[in-house]
């Protein structure tokens, strides 16, 4: 329990700090704890320090998770590639979404959100780096995806995601986060929306996504450690 309370400091303490330099209100960024891999035993304690927002990227993982935790009021968070036989199951076990990438999910999720439930809060994946192995539309494909999605009653488009191609340049780092940014604004614009949010940013890069209007952090290794993948 000290270890994670600990780190959910730190971690905050980055937030506040990064969000006065950028002149923004450190209450306007999100703490979203990325806990795949990691038991539902840490989520606990995680919760037990504050933090009630969690993000997963395996399904089955956190279904067990889910089930296990119950008796807690988590907001949970899929931000995992999405394949088209995993849309029901996410639309009837999360509040969020924030890796939609195609209108085929987009349309798969609203038909599967239970008529009971709220509206799906979506963000759009966007692929900004351009790179092979990462999922996430072409920044070019984004305007018509919108539109589509904008339409679905069981979804509510709230703005946009993306992870970046790594590197320790800040520089580079606040390009591609700035380069989101401008991708939100113009939908807006474009399509009179009014997408408030911007899911960017990870544990080495989270200063960067701040200073460029981030407004979900998604922080994993620094809070829960290093991940085991066997």
């Amino acid at each position: 329990m000290f270890e994670i309370k600990k780190n959910i400091v730190l971690i905050q303490q980055r937030i506040t700090k990064a969000a006065f330099l950028a002149n923004r209100k450190s209450a306007d960024i999100h703490l979203l704890a990325v806990s795949k891999t990691k038991p539902a035993s840490l989520i606990r304690e995680a919760f037990n320090c504050g933090i009630n927002q969690f993000g997963e990227n395996y399904l089955q993982e956190a279904l067990s998770k889910q089930q296990e935790l119950a008796d807690l009021p988590i907001t949970w968070h899929f931000i995992g590639p999405i394949q088209s036989n995993k849309t029901k199951e996410i639309a009837e076990h999360f509040h969020w979404v924030h890796s939609v990438d195609r209108l085929k999910i987009a349309e798969r999720l609203s038909n599967q959100r239970p008529i009971k439930m709220a509206p799906l809060q979506i963000c759009i994946q966007v692929n900004i780096s351009e790179e092979n192995t990462k999922s996430g539309c072409h920044p070019d494909q984004l305007i018509d995806l919108a539109k589509a999605i904008k339409q679905f009653p069981n979804l509510e488009l709230r703005g946009l995601m993306t992870i970046p191609k790594p590197t320790d340049d800040i520089i580079k780092q606040k390009a591609s986060f700035a380069t989101l940014n401008k991708l939100k604004n113009d939908l807006n614009e474009q399509l009179t929306l009014s997408l408030d949010t911007l899911s960017m940013g990870m544990s080495q890069d989270l200063e960067a996504a701040i200073a460029e209007g981030a407004t979900w952090v998604r922080i994993g290794t620094a809070i829960f450690g290093e991940r085991n993948y066997n």
